[in-house]
């Protein structure tokens, strides 16, 4: 069950739902129209909205701007093995902003939807960083 919704803008619909189901675990929950689905992975839902698809998140704003995809703030996927899963991903040509890099609480990258939108795939190296700490 979702606890948390983060909304990324995209491109295609399809694409991202492909995208992150196949290679990031989602699964997808609906997707009622072209312009629009919600993906849910764990505590995390995920909602993709086309940039001018019709009213919601992705609608122009009042001063006609549209929403477009990209940026920098993301949201972060836990991994086991980072090694292995970014070797997989780059031999599926998904894009990446960096090689891994190691933190303070862990290894990451960064990875791109179809549309360019990040997503930090994280690998801890200290209990303290894990999402499911065992007391």
């Amino acid at each position: 069950m979702a606890t948390v919704q983060v909304r990324y803008v995209v491109n295609d619909v399809d694409a991202a739902i492909a995208f992150y189901c196949t290679h990031l675990g989602f699964k997808e929950v609906m997707h009622p129209a072209p312009s629009f689905a919600m993906l849910s992975r764990g505590d995390l839902r995920l909602v993709l909205s086309k940039p001018g698809g019709g009213p919601g998140g992705g609608q122009a704003m009042q001063d006609g701007t549209l929403p477009a995809p990209g940026g920098w703030n993301r949201f972060a996927v836990e991994v086991e093995d980072i090694e292995s899963l970014v070797a997989k991903l780059r031999l599926a040509g998904v894009r990446f902003r960096n090689d891994i890099v190691t933190g303070l609480g862990g290894k990451q990258c960064l990875v791109e939807d179809p549309s360019g939108n990040p997503i930090e795939l994280f690998q801890p190296t200290i209990p303290d960083a894990k999402l499911n700490k065992v007391s």
